[in-house]
């Protein structure tokens, strides 16, 4: 069985592609075989950072490979226990055709309102087309260390109606550091930064058990 989880976004910048990275990662270091669907065509950011993975000889290797349409990454997700969608932002068609085959929906935010409320009205629309809500999450990116701002912003996403993953990615020069290199947010030099982005990862893997089981009930 394929677990494919989309990465979708109303914007670009809010962690999208940094997520896909991460979760492919996660997957791989956990003994799964994993590929990322790089449907961003004119950035590949994605391709570019596998490329650059490959080349420092990091390990586990990750799959990316860019496609020009869901339909062609889709047909090739059987292969894989884990199939990670990095889709365009702004995409409003190819966004839902994400949402539509994936089993987990993941939209990254900051925790501004200029960046919530665009995630938000996302949702929105995913849902208005069909898309259940239990298959939809946010994810707290570049947050600044305020409890008192992350709760808030936590507050506003669950008011709306919806579930935020457990964990976030603070601003960090670290992670894009680690980016560069072509390493995940969970591969950083620094202990602290790894094990932050790591609770974020394992509450994803956390809600795809959960969605298999009901699947299966």
């Amino acid at each position: 069985m394929t677990y494919i989880i989309g990465m979708v976004s109303q914007k670009g910048g809010v962690g999208k592609s940094t997520l896909a990275r991460m979760m492919a990662r996660e997957f791989a270091e956990g003994g799964m075989s994993v590929k990322i669907a790089d449907l961003d065509t004119q950035q590949q950011t994605c391709t570019h950072w596998a490329g650059r993975r490959a080349e420092s000889g990091i390990q586990p290797e990750i799959q990316v490979q860019s496609f020009a349409s869901v339909k062609s990454a889709v047909d090739d997700a059987g292969r894989f226990d884990a199939y990670v969608i990095d889709g365009k932002p702004n995409a409003s068609d190819q966004t839902i055709e994400i949402a539509r085959v994936s089993d987990l929906v993941i939209i990254p935010t900051g925790q501004t309102v200029d960046d919530l409320h665009p995630g938000v009205v996302l949702a929105h629309t995913l849902i208005k087309k069909g898309i259940p809500i239990h298959r939809i999450a946010f994810a707290m990116f570049k947050t600044t260390g305020s409890e008192r701002e992350n709760n808030a912003a936590r507050q506003y996403l669950k008011q709306a109606g919806y579930q935020v993953l457990n964990g976030e990615v603070p601003v960090s020069t670290g992670f894009g550091t680690a980016s560069d290199q072509g390493r995940a947010i969970t591969e950083t030099s620094f202990r602290s930064l790894n094990e932050k982005a790591a609770a974020l990862g394992q509450s994803v893997v956390d809600l795809i058990a959960e969605l298999a089981e009901r699947k299966v009930a």
